[in-house]
């Protein structure tokens, strides 16, 4: 019986794809540089690169942050500060929240039945500021941030963490759901819990990591929960 539920916050609760463009679109423009459709999705696939490089502890988060914007400014031939665009673009994606579809419905059906704590690897000004502004803290009895906690999901010790601080912890009660196989899936089979995966539209998927269930629609969520 599942008591605790783990959710990620990007791209599960909220829309983090949207945020990006928004915010890298002003960035950019500042910086004297059109925002182009393909502009902006080769900066998504660089960012995707580089997370999966601190995932597998390759580098520093503050690595990830510049490295990113060094890379696209070298393959568009500009000569711009990376840590600028780094800077400018953090600020930006402070301010609003745009929420997944359902996200809303599916904490206030979840409140009470289960214990929630959201688990993320994102910045903690940016992901601090994005939850005030969502205004969803209060569903939660427990929000780790891996700037905070030390370790990056999907690192087991980042999840020990996490566990050390939850009361009457139990593995077999416990249950994390995101849209990332790398990071969620992987990170949860790493901790030894029960995995849920979101698998959004246009989502890669990975053989080697398996999901014990999978959603398309966070609808599909709260049946799923009572069944496990």
């Amino acid at each position: 019986m599942i008591r605790n539920v783990l959710l990620d916050l990007d791209d599960t609760l909220l829309d983090f794809h949207r945020a990006e463009r928004v915010a890298l679109s002003g960035t950019l423009r500042d910086l004297g540089v059109e925002p182009r459709e393909e502009t902006l999705r080769r900066y998504s696939q660089l960012n995707q690169e580089q997370w999966r490089l601190l995932e597998r502890g390759e580098l520093t988060r503050e690595e990830v942050m510049v490295r990113r914007y060094r890379l696209l400014f070298e393959e568009l031939g500009v000569a711009c500060d990376p840590r600028k665009a780094a800077d400018d673009y953090e600020n930006r994606l402070c301010v609003g929240h745009y929420f997944v579809d359902g996200a809303e419905e599916l904490l206030r059906e979840l409140d009470g039945l289960y214990r929630l704590y959201l688990v993320s690897n994102g910045t903690t000004r940016v992901q601090e500021s994005r939850i005030r502004s969502a205004g969803i803290g209060g569903y939660f009895q427990g929000i780790f941030l891996s700037q905070q906690v030390g370790r990056d999901k999907p690192d087991p010790s980042f999840f020990q963490r996490c566990f050390a601080a939850i009361p009457d912890f139990r593995r077999e009660e416990t249950v994390i759901v995101g849209d990332s196989l790398t990071s969620d899936i992987q990170g949860g089979k790493n901790a030894g819990i029960a995995t849920v995966w979101f698998c959004r539209e246009g989502a890669e998927m990975m053989p080697a990591i398996t999901p014990d269930r999978t959603i398309r629609r966070l609808q599909e969520l709260p049946a799923l929960l009572e069944k496990m």
